[in-house]
């Protein structure tokens, strides 16, 4: 955390304009960041089911019955 901290600090120092979006990014996003590296755990399995989700309304070309999405997809991938 002092390390993330010391980067921050150091860049901001600096003013460099294209790490502004780099900071925002990471000041959104520090618990998450330092949560993988105290238990080295991410959110990789929600973006595959995400995307898999993604890939079978691909399939469907749309949804237009909510349930039966629902449904299907807690058939298929649960």
């Amino acid at each position: 955390m002092t390390k993330l901290a010391q980067w921050y600090n150091d860049i901001e120092n600096e003013n460099i304009k294209s790490f502004r979006i780099v900071m925002n990014t990471i000041s959104l996003n520090y618990q998450g960041i330092l949560n993988y590296f105290d238990n080295r755990s991410t959110n990789a399995s929600t973006e595959s089911f995400n995307a898999k989700i993604k890939a079978f309304r691909a399939q469907l070309r749309g949804v237009r019955n909510k349930e039966f999405f629902l449904f299907r997809v807690s058939r298929i991938y649960a």
